[in-house]
């Protein structure tokens, strides 16, 4: 049953996310014709818009969160998760990504306590097969590495799982979904097990200077304590260069709907280096 039941909650958010996007995108008759001075950044912006795309990129990605608890408390999640694509041959990619939580939080666990330092990563690798259509696609392993450096900050586990990502792009539209599902399997003995479902929803629109606005669900399923979290984040983005340097930058705020977190108001930051071939 509470199976059933979180499954009809990931799938409502799904919908209510995407339904309005999925609508315009079937009204959206004109192809792009992208003008040459915008190529670029247009391309970039795309490619930014998928999780898989062969693209290097190394995203700094911020998140900030106020009145989380009973203690009203106050948490900081600096992500840094490089991007890395492998062309194993004409048809199929293997694209890396690797998160690296950095976390501050004051009043989170007790009143007047405070934590920081390195929580545990996520490694993802998705085998990716180059298609002829407008649908892209990718599937591998996760592994979640106990690399947090406070008990608090992490689960003192190691854990393996799949993940997949579907996406479709087409003028200037880009939506689909990103799960994963992870499991303990070895790990400090005096720390809970660990069954993990994650599904980040997602819908994009890039216009032909490279600017973007979308949505993003992040719905979290910890089995093992029967919690459930989402979160829906609308990020603003642009492309620009600094110097030599080509980068995304993004901010928008985000709305915790479900889980500790729940009723308050976040916001996301986020600097992407791009290194494009």
């Amino acid at each position: 049953m509470i199976f059933l039941k979180r499954l009809m909650e990931i799938s409502f958010t799904f919908l209510c996310i995407l339904s309005p996007f999925l609508l315009s995108a079937q009204q959206s008759e004109k192809p792009a014709s992208p003008a040459p001075a915008a190529n670029e950044a247009a391309e970039l912006a795309k490619k930014l818009a998928n999780p898989i795309a062969s693209l290097i990129s190394v995203p700094f990605q911020n998140n900030t969160y106020y009145g989380i608890g009973p203690y009203k408390g106050t948490q900081n999640v600096m992500f840094f998760q490089p991007v890395v694509p492998i062309k194993l041959n004409a048809n199929l990619n293997l694209i890396t990504r690797y998160i690296f939580p950095v976390i501050t939080q004051y009043n989170v666990v007790s009143q007047n306590s405070s934590q920081s330092g390195l929580g545990d990563a996520t490694i993802s690798a998705f085998l990716s097969p180059k298609t002829k259509n407008d649908v892209t696609w990718g599937a591998g392993p996760a592994f979640l590495v106990p690399t947090a450096t406070n008990t608090y900050l992490g689960t003192g586990k190691f854990g393996i799982g799949p993940t997949a990502v579907i996406l479709k792009q087409k003028n200037g539209f880009t939506y689909g979904a990103l799960a994963n599902q992870i499991w303990s399997v070895a790990g400090a003995g005096d720390r809970s097990p660990v069954s993990q479902l994650f599904v980040q929803p997602f819908f994009t629109y890039n216009w032909k200077s490279g600017a973007g606005i979308g949505l993003v669900g992040t719905l979290t399923e910890d089995w093992e304590n029967k919690t459930f979290a989402s979160t829906i984040t609308m990020p603003f983005t642009g492309i620009t260069k600094f110097g030599k340097q080509i980068v995304q930058l993004a901010v928008g705020p985000q709305f915790p709907i479900s889980g500790p977190a729940k009723g308050t108001f976040g916001w996301r930051a986020q600097l992407t280096l791009l290194f494009p071939k």
